[in-house]
């Protein structure tokens, strides 16, 4: 039977969920209702305000997509570094500069969110590229679209096969989705208490998942 990757266990992958929806509630909320992790939503928003001639609200959306480009690309830039060399494994890496990041954010001021918004968006984009699969199934921990689309075909395909390994995916990809919006909704909370330094707690998450990928890294590859 093969083995399962640390970075790739349930566990963890509620860890990252959490801190996916918080950090999208958190940039929306908090830093000008600009979306930390749905790009395509950024997009949208670039092109309603590109096509009325608002530049400036443009540019608040332009910035976290290409953010959001740049962190994917660290995050392969540190694979490819980290090649056959015994010592943290890549993923703990980008896990932990994440947590940096986040908690650089939590010190930014409100007058600055252009920058608060990129370096958030960048850290999502290294999540996204670095933590792909959660017991070998292709899940993402920061949108829910294709979350939402696979899950709901493994369950169509339950109830068509009667086959229950599709009912058993299909609860993981909802579970994740859950444990997003569950994200979401602390995150909303903990600005109300802490205002723009609600962020460490998401920060604080990325931490335990970098410190439980210790416990069996013999099984990250």
């Amino acid at each position: 039977m093969k083995e399962i990757q640390t970075s790739e266990t349930l566990k963890i992958g509620i860890l990252l969920a959490l801190s996916g929806g918080f950090m999208d509630a958190y940039s929306y909320i908090c830093r000008g209702g600009v979306f930390a992790n749905a790009q395509t939503g950024n997009m949208l928003l670039l092109g309603v305000n590109l096509s009325s001639g608002q530049w400036h609200m443009a540019a608040r959306y332009a910035l976290p997509v290409f953010a959001f480009a740049m962190g994917i690309a660290i995050a392969e830039f540190i694979r490819f570094g980290m090649v056959d060399k015994n010592l943290l494994h890549w993923r703990q890496i980008t896990v932990f500069l994440e947590a940096v990041i986040l908690l650089l954010v939590a010190f930014i001021p409100l007058s600055q969110n252009f920058a608060a918004n990129a370096l958030t968006s960048f850290a999502c984009g290294m999540q996204v590229e670095s933590f792909r699969k959660i017991h070998g199934n292709g899940i993402a921990t920061t949108m829910c679209i294709g979350n939402l689309r696979t899950g709901t075909q493994n369950f169509c395909e339950f109830v068509e096969k009667r086959e229950w390994k599709h009912l058993k995916k299909s609860f993981l990809y909802y579970g994740i989705i859950v444990f997003f919006v569950i994200g979401a909704i602390i995150g909303n909370q903990m600005i109300q208490w802490q205002g723009k330094t609600a962020i460490v707690v998401s920060s604080f998450l990325l931490v335990i998942a970098f410190l439980l990928m210790f416990t069996d890294g013999s099984k990250e590859q």
